[in-house]
């Protein structure tokens, strides 16, 4: 007898691998086939337990005739009642040594935390799965583009060296090395005398600065494939269609204040207030973004804006670096911002943009060395299509904001932009349609390089709110 129950105990931990297995497999395919993404997990599960459970209940009653079995035949064994057998114990016990099973986090009474990523996706429960899918849109806020020196860095032929200032023809959206080709697309520069301007060409009017780099066709800009070629650089994690990137809408758009002076107009703040530039320090503290910021403010401030600079910190949390949140909290705190001063229309996001370290993106511009600009456009969707719970009204006019300060960089600061990033998120750019998130310079630029941009990027902001 003591031999033949030793047999049954060793098929019964036989068995309970074999399922544990059963298990793993359906948690692996779970994790690497779309199909068992779609899938109830919970109810795999219940049925590998029930399996589970009828297989020892099938031995009991024929080793142990005596024995009461409790069984459920509508609700299953391990159906969650409030009084359990000793096998649905037992069951319960051995899943749950399952590091797999652990992992998982299946208990339907759990609720998974997914992180506040943006207010605006409240009653969505699927963001956990989105997330699941496209985890590489929350590295860092996403914004950085971590351009290894290629094309699509949009720096004029990205390299290392200082570039001379080009009065030529040189490409818009930051020229990529492409000049001998838009030679060939009848691109004019610098012919035409202060305060003209020619019905087809598409930058602002300046009685102040001559026209030194390119301007454009309407016919031109109306290709896609030359608008995105020359002045975009799209990210995987989203599409940017022709059905959104027309540029007669775009051109279209009227970004002329409506307001005096006398409240308050423009926000400028950081949702990543820590980043730093090349000689950050103690003998050079101001060297970050909120720096940059200040002088900004001071810029525009002189032009006659009424300017609020925003130098709350949102990426730290309790003394440790947290971007992948920063995006919440300063959507608390801007719009905050916002509720005690409507009267703002402009809102700027200062970031400088992450790359790797040996590429020093550094331009002439005005006679001095500069880091080069690069407007960041988030469009809430993915290749799938919308994110539905980032809803972004001004979309479009974010889009034409930024397009329209590119086109008065390109003509009047050539080599002072790159190409515009397109991302898939939204980055709090649905506040106002004249938003924009701008990267300046990258971690290897020195602070002044980074000053020094900041000084053509306030006239082109003045010319298209302006309405030039």
């Amino acid at each position: 007898m003591k031999h033949r129950n030793k047999g049954i105990n060793w098929f019964i931990r036989k068995m309970m691998i074999a399922v544990s297995l059963v298990l793993a497999v359906l948690l692996f395919g779970k994790e690497v086939s779309e199909a068992g993404k779609k899938a109830d997990f919970h109810k795999a599960e219940n049925w590998a337990k029930e399996g589970a459970g009828l297989g020892i209940s099938y031995i009991w009653k024929h080793q142990y005739p005596a024995a009461v079995w409790e069984e459920n035949s509508q609700n299953g064994i391990l159906s969650g009642s409030k009084e359990k057998s000793l096998i649905n114990v037992l069951c319960d016990f051995l899943f749950n040594q399952s590091p797999l099973y652990r992992y998982a986090g299946s208990s339907p009474n759990t609720e998974s935390d997914y992180g506040d990523t943006d207010p605006a996706y409240e009653g969505y429960l699927e963001s956990g799965r989105f997330y699941e899918e496209h985890s590489f849109l929350l590295y860092d806020g996403g914004e950085e583009s971590g351009e290894d020196g290629s094309m699509n860095a949009g720096t004029h032929n990205a390299r290392p060296e200082t570039h001379p200032a080009g009065g030529g023809e040189t490409a818009a959206g930051g020229g990529t090395g492409q000049a001998s080709e838009t030679n060939q697309e009848a691109v004019e520069t610098g012919d035409k005398k202060k305060g003209e301007k020619d019905p087809a060409m598409t930058c602002a009017v300046s009685n102040v600065w001559p026209i030194a780099g390119s301007l454009y066709r309407k016919e031109q800009l109306a290709d896609y494939d030359f608008l995105i070629k020359h002045f975009y650089s799209v990210h995987s994690s989203t599409t940017a269609g022709r059905d959104l990137m027309k540029a007669e809408n775009f051109l279209s758009q009227d970004f002329t204040l409506e307001g005096g002076n006398d409240k308050p107009q423009i926000l400028i703040y950081h949702t990543h207030s820590q980043e730093e530039f090349k000689d950050y320090g103690p003998d050079n503290p101001n060297a970050t973004v909120v720096g940059i910021g200040s002088y900004l403010t001071e810029l525009l401030t002189a032009k006659g804006y009424h300017v609020i600079h925003d130098t709350s910190v949102y990426d730290l949390q309790n003394g440790k670096l947290d971007r992948n949140k920063a995006y919440t909290y300063a959507l608390d705190g801007i719009t905050g911002i916002l509720q005690q001063n409507p009267s703002i229309e402009v809102i700027l996001d200062v970031h400088r943009d992450g790359v790797n370290e040996h590429l020093h993106m550094v331009n002439q511009v005005n006679g001095k060395p500069t880091a080069p600009i690069m407007f960041f456009n988030g469009v809430s969707q993915t290749p799938k299509g919308p994110i539905e719970y980032l809803p972004n009204p001004y979309r479009e006019q974010n889009l034409a904001f930024s397009f329209q300060m590119q086109l008065d960089a390109a003509a009047y600061f050539p080599n002072l932009t790159r190409k515009i990033y397109i991302k898939g998120l939204r980055y709090n750019q649905h506040l106002r349609a004249r938003s924009s998130l701008i990267e300046v310079g990258a971690q290897t630029n020195t602070y002044q390089e980074a000053l020094n941009a900041m000084e053509p990027l306030a006239e082109v902001l003045d010319m298209v709110l302006q309405g030039n």
